[in-house]
C-alpha cells in the first residue's frame, strides 16, 4: 500500500500526524507499506524573523494576543507529547521551509526521504536548530545519511529540486488539499489532519477489504 503525506516541517500536526500514522502501521506488521512524503508549503513568504520569537510571530501574523498565542502553543505542545513528542516552542526558530524542502527530495533518490523529515521536524520543533542556517542544513542532511556535498549542493543552488518542490504543491492544489498533513492512500482515500491513530487504522482496513 502506498501512503503520499503532503506536509511541511514548520507545521506542528504534521509531526504529531507522523507518529499517529506510523503508531496506526505498527497494528499491521504483516503487511508492506510504501510512504511518500510530498512537499507543502503553509506559508512561503516567511523571512527569517531575527530576535522574534514564534510566539510573537504567529501573534502578529493572525491577530491575536501574544497571551492568546503562548496558550494556543501550550496547547499544541500538550498534544505532541500525547504521543511521545516534545515539542519547545520556546526555542524554535522562524524559518522558510523551501531549501529544506529541496533537501528531503534530494534524500527521497536516496530512499530516505522519511529519516529526512524525522530529522527536520525534531530539529525545528525539539532541538530549536537555525533551519536558515547552510551549515545545520547540511549537518543534518548527514545525520539522515546524505553526502555532506551533495546537500551542500542543493544549498548553495537553489533550482535544485525546485521543480519537485512545486510539482508536489501543484498536485495538492488539484486533488483540493487544504491544508497540512493529508494522507492519500493508493489513490483511493484520504485522511486529514493529524487524525487519531484509529482514523487510519479503520482506513487501512477499509482498503483491505
Amino acid at each position: 500500500m502506498k501512503i503520499e503525506i503532503w506536509s511541511d516541517i514548520m507545521c506542528p500536526f504534521c509531526y504529531i500526524g507522523k507518529r499517529q500514522l506510523e503508531t496506526a502501521l505498527a497494528e499491521f506488521p504483516n503487511d508492506e507499506f510504501e510512504i511518500e512524503w510530498k512537499s507543502f508549503q503553509l506559508d512561503p513568504t516567511i523571512t527569517p524573523q531575527s530576535g522574534k520569537d514564534v510566539y510573537t510571530f504567529l501573534a502578529e501574523r493572525k491577530g491575536f494576543s501574544a497571551e492568546q498565542s503562548i496558550e494556543m502553543h501550550k496547547g499544541v505542545t500538550e498534544r505532541a507529547k500525547s504521543v511521545g513528542l516534545d515539542y519547545h516552542f520556546d526555542k524554535a526558530i522562524i524559518s522558510n521551509s523551501l531549501t529544506a524542502h529541496r533537501i528531503i527530495h534530494l534524500a527521497k533518490t536516496k530512499s530516505l526521504g522519511d529519516q529526512m523529515e524525522e530529522i527536520f521536524f525534531r530539529a525545528y520543533f525539539t532541538e530549536g536548530k537555525d533551519l536558515n542556517d547552510s551549515q545545520t542544513l547540511i549537518e543534518l542532511g548527514v545525520q539522515a545519511g546524505l553526502d555532506p556535498k551533495e546537500v551542500q549542493e542543493v544549498v548553495e543552488d537553489e533550482k535544485l529540486y525546485l521543480n519537485d518542490v512545486h510539482s508536489d504543491i501543484h498536485e495538492a492544489n488539484q486533488i483540493g488539499v487544504q491544508g497540512v498533513p493529508f494522507f492519500v492512500f493508493d489513490r483511493k482515500y484520504a485522511v486529514s489532519g493529524a487524525q487519531p491513530v484509529e482514523a487510519f487504522v479503520n482506513t487501512i482496513k477499509e482498503m483491505q477489504k
